[in-house]
């Protein structure tokens, strides 16, 4: 694992540990950031910057060139299965992408943490 590696994942768990989605914190023990362009250049995966398979975070640019928000957002959905595995899985076969409920609290915990308070604003979501 490079610093620049851990260290964005150190920042998105901070991050997160802002948070009280879930009863125990995110484990990043076993998470990795992969910067994986081919994978985006795969139908059904063009729309996508990212992209959390267990573990893993992966991202279509090098990290250097990637938002903490990003990463915050992919740890979220780290967390989330974590907690939920399968009915996180399952929930995008019937709820879609856009208003899935795991997407939603993804995106707000990206926007709840951020440093800039004029960004905030919402209220804490639960899938």
């Amino acid at each position: 694992m490079t610093p620049e590696e851990r260290d964005a994942i150190a920042r998105a768990k901070e991050r997160l540990d802002r948070l009280d989605f879930y009863p125990r914190p995110v484990d990043i023990r076993r998470v990795r950031i992969f910067h994986t362009p081919w994978l985006f250049k795969i139908p059904g995966f063009r729309r996508f910057t990212g992209y959390e398979f267990g573990p893993l975070i992966l991202i279509k640019r090098p990290l250097s060139q990637t938002s903490d928000d990003l990463i915050v957002h992919e740890l979220c959905h780290v967390w989330q299965s974590q907690h939920r595995h399968i009915r996180m899985w399952v929930s995008y076969l019937y709820q879609g992408y856009r208003n899935n409920p795991h997407e939603v609290q993804a995106r707000a915990a990206a926007r709840l943490t951020r440093s800039d308070p004029s960004v905030a604003g919402a209220s804490r979501t639960r899938p």
